[in-house]
């Protein structure tokens, strides 16, 4: 397998911009950093979920795909339109404690990347592309797929760090920040529609 071209593929699509970027970066910035961390293993436990079944099952998921890659992607972006929205409705108390809701972000993170078509499309061509050719043992399998979740759950750490770390800026200005992140959730929607 080319490790370079392996490594930067993962990371490139892992640390860019996307939903569960500015999801950690929002919920950092509004539940704290230590409050976050259950939804970034949550990311990247889904993640590495996604990442299995797409070793396991690739043949088969590349034949269904046709079928269920648009109920996904209607699905994906109808959840990511409802994030948007109530992300700009947020009342913007950073720093405040989570509620029992917000306690499930672990089961936010993890089942959020089975309805994102994105991830799915990046666990199909990551697999296809870097494991399959060279790789025939499930214990390989599980390896990389390990990877692949605990460089989900850095990228998300780091985005939800920057969502701490200007917390108290971010406090400031608050309703332009949830604009923006409302705005980025919306564009990531439309994006995946076009696709």
């Amino acid at each position: 397998m080319p490790i370079s071209a392996f490594l930067t593929f993962v990371f490139i699509s892992s640390f860019t911009p996307g939903p569960n970027n500015f999801m950690a970066i929002s919920f950092a910035n509004r539940y704290g950093f230590r409050n976050t961390l259950s939804f970034c293993i949550g990311v990247g436990s889904g993640f590495c979920l996604i990442a299995l079944i797409c070793s396991f099952f690739n043949r088969a998921l590349i034949e269904i795909l046709p079928f269920i890659e648009t109920p996904l992607k209607f699905l994906g972006v109808f959840y990511m339109l409802y994030l948007a929205f109530k992300t700009f409705t947020s009342s913007g108390n950073s720093g405040e404690p989570p509620t029992k809701a917000h306690k499930n972000l672990f089961v936010v993170g993890t089942l959020m990347q089975f309805i994102n078509p994105k991830a799915i499309l990046y666990g199909i061509a990551v697999v296809s592309t870097f494991l399959l050719p060279y790789y025939s043992s499930y214990s390989s399998y599980i390896l990389f797929c390990l990877f692949l979740g605990i460089v989900g759950i850095f990228s998300s750490v780091t985005w939800s760090l920057f969502g701490s770390v200007l917390q108290n800026f971010l406090s400031r200005y608050q309703t332009i920040f949830n604009i923006v992140m409302g705005l980025l959730l919306v564009y990531s929607a439309f994006s995946i529609l076009m696709t």
